[in-house]
């Protein structure tokens, strides 16, 4: 047991939409992750999908709806809905997933979650 500096973790990697596991929780990969530009469309049908915003901007398209999230605000996309999020600068997120969710809904195309 050790507290996680979350600005030590982002500062570690570079790369966009490349999420990074800094804890577990019950069952849970607790990532940070940096956004720029869109992700694609993607759902998760076994699961909800929860984003938090540390710093910068985030839109999250959910079903013909965008929805903006700055920093300190957070949104969960329930299991099943069609989503994309996206940012037009660099923003820093808060990720939970159960262990071994694949980031785009599907395994063939899904990022590696490297520990750190």
């Amino acid at each position: 047991m050790k507290p996680v500096n979350l600005a030590d973790k982002l500062s570690q990697f570079t790369g966009h939409w490349d999420p990074h596991v800094v804890a577990d929780y019950n069952g849970n990969d607790v990532m940070v992750v940096k956004f720029q530009g869109a992700f694609p469309f993607h759902d998760h049908p076994d699961t909800d999908d929860f984003f938090l915003v540390l710093e910068g901007e985030v839109i999250l398209d959910v079903e013909g709806t965008s929805h903006r999230l700055g920093p300190g605000e957070l949104f969960v996309v329930p299991k099943g809905v069609t989503h994309r999020p996206r940012a037009e600068a660099e923003a820093k997120v808060l990720l939970i997933e159960p262990s071994g969710t694949p980031n785009t809904g599907d395994p063939a195309t899904a990022a590696a979650k490297p520990r750190i």
